[in-house]
């Protein structure tokens, strides 16, 4: 028989009950810790060019944190000026042709047209609709609710993340200071190292990434302009968003491109498909190297395993942080494995 002491049961069930309930309150909370992860990461974006301007006479860190977030603000509102008005345009463009989009696939015309004659998708649709009854009427203002919902939550979700971002970029070192006095005297240049190489992994990521994926879309955009394929600005954009998924976001987006493309023309589409092919090959051989430099150094299965992990556990941001985390971590592993070596009993 094994006993054990009152102390020791109560104890455990504090740990327990403590464990479930920092759960509970980040379930509840999870909403609002991806706006946090998020505009960590813009801040670790920014904050090169803070500390760039602190270098050449703003010495003042709320000075240069507001220089530097109004330029990427400015920077960011002059792309929308520019291209917002294109977009709008294309999507009223396309909007208008969707009748005749329509027409031709009931009447098993152009080149959708094989979806009716083949699959009968017109009278699918309308013994649908003869089903559902009332049902899909209600299930369509229920949807709308939905949608308003969602677009609300989302101006909400783009306040805030502007105001932690700043705030972030403000308070940022103030914080880490903080951090460091909380530990003992001794470890503070260690940890203050492996701070800093964190910050070079996370930063050098989510800045190369950002700039990779404005490269893509911006060259998927005049590939479609030159090959006179609708929509290109809208499409490029959707090149750009989905560049951000490391590994399988290019692929996503040469599918998607592809299809347009061949939509359009046959020798459009295959301009396009040999344009992503060469373009990846560019991308991970050239400009992957070249931008992230030194500050992530995983191997292909780290990522991939890391990015699958991150995948099934947040989604797509889970896939989007994958990268950073798994460098983070491998800073970490590294750092105590040399302090290990070089003093075996206080690794730890």
């Amino acid at each position: 028989m094994v006993r054990f002491r009152l102390r020791t049961v109560l104890s455990l069930l504090v740990i327990i009950i403590s464990v479930a309930v920092v759960l509970e309150v980040i379930w509840i909370a999870r909403h609002v810790l991806t706006w946090v992860a998020i505009s960590l990461f813009l801040a670790l974006a920014l904050n090169p060019g803070v500390e760039w301007l602190q270098r050449r006479g703003l010495k003042r860190r709320g000075a240069a944190a507001a220089v530097a977030y109004l330029l990427a603000l400015g920077f960011f509102v002059a792309i929308g000026y520019t291209f917002v008005p294109t977009l709008v345009h294309q999507v009223n463009d396309f909007v208008d042709k969707l009748p005749d989009y329509v027409h031709d696939v009931t009447h098993g015309r152009g080149r959708l047209g094989f979806l009716e004659t083949k699959y009968q998708i017109q009278e699918r649709i309308q013994k649908a609709v003869s089903e559902g009854g009332a049902t899909k009427v209600l299930g369509l203002s229920g949807a709308a609710f939905s949608v308003a919902k969602s677009v609300i939550s989302i101006v909400v979700a783009a306040i805030t993340i502007l105001f932690m971002t700043y705030f972030m970029l403000l308070e940022g070192p103030t914080w880490v200071e903080r951090f460091y006095g909380l530990l003992p005297e001794g470890s503070r240049p260690r940890w203050r190292k492996v701070g800093h190489e964190i910050y070079r992994t996370v930063g050098g990521y989510v800045t190369g990434n950002l700039l990779i994926s404005v490269i893509a879309g911006g060259l998927t955009t005049i590939v479609l302009l030159l090959l006179g394929v609708p929509y290109a600005v809208a499409l490029g954009l959707i090149v750009a968003i989905l560049d951000l998924i490391p590994l399988a976001g290019a692929t996503i987006a040469a599918i998607l491109i592809g299809v347009v493309a061949f939509l359009h023309s046959i020798p459009a589409g295959i301009i396009v498909i040999v344009f992503f092919i060469v373009y990846q090959q560019v991308e991970n051989h050239v400009l992957q190297p070249l931008v992230y430099g030194r500050t992530v150094q995983l191997s292909p299965l780290a990522v991939l395993i890391s990015i699958l992990i991150g995948a099934e556990l947040a989604g797509i941001l889970g896939a989007l942080g994958a990268i950073p985390v798994a460098g983070s971590i491998q800073v970490v592993i590294n750092d105590w494995r040399a302090h290990r070596h070089e003093h075996p009993s206080t690794a730890l």
